[in-house]
């Protein structure tokens, strides 16, 4: 039986290999976990914006409304009777306390 002798060459050349691979792996790793913070900061971003976007919705909504509201010549007079607190003549106008907005 032949007994194999490893010499320092090939102890050198297999070092150097396993520093390599040994390289390799961390680089993959390190951006591998870089990529996969960025797909957990892009869904909280996601959420954050998909929020917004559904407040801006809901106030987009009440805005046309107000639009439509205010269309209504009624409607008018009556918001700047109560809100500014507008009267018409011979009508007076009585603040009550505790009843403001």
């Amino acid at each position: 039986m032949k007994s194999k002798k490893i010499t320092k060459k090939v102890k050198r050349r297999l070092t150097f290999l396993s520093c390599l691979i040994l390289l390799l792996v961390a680089t993959i790793i390190t951006s591998v976990f870089k990529d996969f913070c960025q797909i957990i900061k892009n869904k909280n971003e996601i959420a954050l914006l998909s929020n917004q976007y559904n407040n801006l919705l809901h106030e987009e909504e009440s805005l046309q409304s107000e639009i439509t509201k205010l269309q209504d010549q009624n409607y008018v007079a009556r918001y700047a009777r109560e809100k500014y607190l507008y009267s018409l003549p011979n009508e007076v106008i009585i603040k009550l306390p505790g009843a403001e907005e």
